[in-house]
């Protein structure tokens, strides 16, 4: 049954919905700072696993502030070190989270390495598609991980 033969049948039988309005909110749901961040850092998770060089799993909070601080503009210069916040590395392991239970990442149990799967490429590579906001701010994330990844083998501290 399609959508329209749904309601056309639905008005044929005159149903209604009750819908009271009264109660708690499900304590399930997210809020609107959530609903913001949390597909922000999720896409950016993906852009810094994706690749070859994968991220570990304890560095991930830190990796994603740096991505985001050398990427958007309102964090450049900020007196905040964002690379350090613990509630973003709180939203960084939800967003993780949800990831890994919707199969777009998995992490290797003997390197705590975290890869994107083929599911999650295949999210990342369509959100990244042509030239919208999104897919120029991902791009940026994704040089801005290369970046960091370089600065550090240059320091030796990459394995």
């Amino acid at each position: 049954m399609s959508a329209a033969e749904f309601f056309s049948e639905a008005k044929r039988l005159n149903l209604k919905l009750k819908v009271s309005g009264a109660g708690p909110s499900p304590a399930h749901t997210l809020d609107n700072e959530a609903l913001f961040q949390l597909p922000l850092l999720a896409m950016t998770i993906l852009a810094i696993s994706k690749g070859l060089s994968k991220p570990e799993l304890p560095e991930i909070g830190r990796l994603v502030g740096e991505c985001l601080e050398r990427t958007v503009a309102g964090f450049k210069g900020s007196s905040q070190d964002i690379g350090w916040s613990g509630n973003l590395r709180i939203r960084t392991i939800k967003a993780l989270t949800f990831l890994e239970s919707t199969g777009q990442v998995t992490i290797d149990e003997a390197t705590r390495r975290i890869s994107a799967t083929d599911l999650g490429k295949k999210v990342y590579n369509g959100a990244i598609d042509g030239e919208s906001l999104l897919a120029v701010s991902m791009k940026t994330i994704e040089l801005s991980y290369q970046y960091i990844r370089d600065e550090a083998q240059a320091r030796g501290e990459v394995k």
